[in-house]
């Protein structure tokens, strides 16, 4: 069972401490660049939101105000904030490998737009770049050129390389997930879009909006 966890939320509709995932969505989900991000105990959350979120997502306020003179303009710290017209995908794995889900949510208000699973079993990995594809095909039906964005940087170097490099065996208990990958495989080589495909900056933007809750 996943441990209890902690959610700052220092910009949402009511900052403060929540002690569940749901709480810390509620606060959150529809307000423009909410900032909060999970704790492991109490004690870092209460430090953290003392610190504030400036501190606590080591955001450097460079670029605004004074510049950065003698730097390179498009630094991690200058990068552009969040782009709120855009599906945010991520993955749910009780154990690894283990029973796996996966959802795509609107970035802005944190409603689901798909889901799928339980998946008998299946690995985090596996999970992430499924929901990608998924993603990217519900856009091209859609004729939507919308960003996704993910938390995996692995699931993002198997979409790059259109395969995937796993250590999940193939046999009756992971078929069902190794169909939907194949599938998946599939689709990536027959089919082109022109939607990015951006890491998530947990650092900086806190939990990702399809966050299952359960890192």
């Amino acid at each position: 069972m996943a441990a209890s966890k902690f959610y700052v939320v220092w910009v949402g509709h009511k900052p403060g401490i929540y002690r569940s995932w749901a709480e810390c969505q509620a606060q959150t989900n529809g307000y423009p660049q909410a900032k909060y991000k999970s704790y492991e105990s109490e004690s870092e959350a209460k430090a953290a939101y003392e610190k504030g979120w400036q501190k606590s997502l080591n955001f450097s306020g460079k670029g605004s105000g004074g510049g950065t003179a003698g730097k390179k303009s498009a630094t991690p710290e200058s990068a552009p904030e969040v782009d709120y017209n855009s599906i945010s995908v991520d993955v749910g794995c009780s154990g690894n490998p283990g029973i796996v889900e996966y959802k795509g949510v609107d970035t802005k208000t944190g409603e689901i737009i798909f889901y799928q699973g339980p998946i008998a079993k299946g690995t985090n990995n596996l999970g992430e770049f499924l929901a990608i594809v998924h993603g990217l095909a519900y856009l091209k039906k859609q004729g939507s050129n919308k960003t996704i964005y993910t938390d995996s940087v692995t699931a993002l170097s198997w979409i790059r390389k259109k395969e995937v490099s796993t250590n999940l065996v193939r046999d009756k208990s992971t078929e069902e997930i190794w169909t939907l990958v194949d599938r998946a495989l599939k689709w990536l080589q027959t089919n082109a879009y022109t939607n990015k495909i951006v890491k998530w900056d947990t650092k900086k933007w806190g939990e990702i909006k399809a966050d299952f809750g359960r890192k």
